[in-house]
């Protein structure tokens, strides 16, 4: 990369970096309004007294001013102290690790299927003829319909019940049984995504098509072959990457409805349960992480994209 890439892309990485922090800010901010009071969690199921109300407010700083509780928590964050769950009353990193696990698995067998039958079904869209065209438009316009739950419940329904071939409850144990278990849960969380990203792909590669240096690439006698691989496909992957850098760090948050749905213990699941006993370090610590997950997922797509394409990343000169 020459050094005009290199500094778009340190002014990128400057933005995201903001970004991290005011997400950060809006996380801590936005938990502490919800409704609950989080003494409640940290008695225990007890009726605290006012002497106990002042005393677990000053162990973990809910008697401060909003601005140095947020000071105390990511000056924790930063240094590798999470801070402790409110309701397990267990390190934070200790609840997340194994979960982060499952959810990172599940994540990777969906974005599989994503790039496999979402990138595959466009480019045959694109170039298998009207036919194949219309059968992957009317396919993909039912997938962009069905939200994850209810192709969840499908699922669940016809090769959980009916016919049987399919574990719908728990994450399995070990590779091969947690791959097992996870099928149907990757295959609902994938179906929109697919849809999504075969109908950007098949635009990307046919605007390619359609382009005048391909058919420049035909009149010299270029393979088909050759011509797809060098001049159409590298050329769409740009626009095919940015999309499915957002879609993988939106799958993280998005796993939390097929991990209810199958009963994963995953990170979904334990954000969900998190936020509905007011237990605020450990929706904090979630939030933040799905925030960074999706900001490095972004600049890693930023990066892969200027690789292929640096003219992309370039400041566009105006008349």
């Amino acid at each position: 990369m020459n050094a005009s890439v290199t500094r778009q892309l340190l002014g990128r990485l400057g933005g995201l970096l903001l970004t991290l922090f005011l997400a950060s800010v809006v996380i801590f901010s936005a938990v502490l309004l919800t409704p609950g009071d989080p003494v409640v969690a940290l008695a225990g199921g007890l009726r605290p007294t006012p002497e106990m109300i002042a005393a677990i407010k000053a162990e973990h700083h809910l008697d401060q001013p909003v601005w140095l509780q947020y000071l105390y928590w990511i000056g924790g964050v930063l240094t590798g102290d999470l801070g402790t769950s409110f309701v397990y009353k267990t390190p934070v990193e200790a609840l997340i690790g194994p979960r982060f696990g499952i959810t990172l698995m599940l994540v990777m067998y969906t974005l599989v299927l994503i790039a496999v039958f979402g990138v595959g079904s466009g480019i045959l869209a694109a170039v298998r003829g009207p036919r194949i065209d219309r059968a992957v438009l009317v396919a993909t316009s039912f997938g962009v319909a069905l939200p994850t739950f209810v192709v969840a419940i499908l699922l669940i329904w016809v090769f959980g019940r009916v016919l049987g071939w399919f574990p719908v409850y728990g994450a399995g144990e070990g590779l091969l049984d947690n791959l097992y278990h996870l099928t149907l849960p990757a295959i609902s969380l994938a179906v929109l995504y697919i849809a999504y990203l075969s109908r950007i792909t098949r635009g990307a590669v046919v605007g390619q098509l359609r382009s005048e240096h391909v058919d420049t690439a035909r009149v010299r006698g270029i393979p088909r072959g050759q011509i797809f691989r060098r001049h159409v496909f590298l050329n769409a992957s740009p626009q095919i990457l940015a999309i499915s850098g957002a879609t993988v760090a939106g799958l993280f948050a998005a796993s939390a409805i097929a991990e209810q749905a199958f009963g994963i213990g995953g990170l979904g699941s334990l954000l969900t349960e998190a936020a509905a006993r007011k237990d605020l370090p450990v929706v904090q610590v979630i939030s933040l992480l799905l925030v960074l997950l999706f900001v490095m997922l972004n600049a890693a797509a930023d990066v892969a994209i200027a690789l292929i394409d640096p003219d992309s990343v370039k400041p566009r000169r105006t008349a």
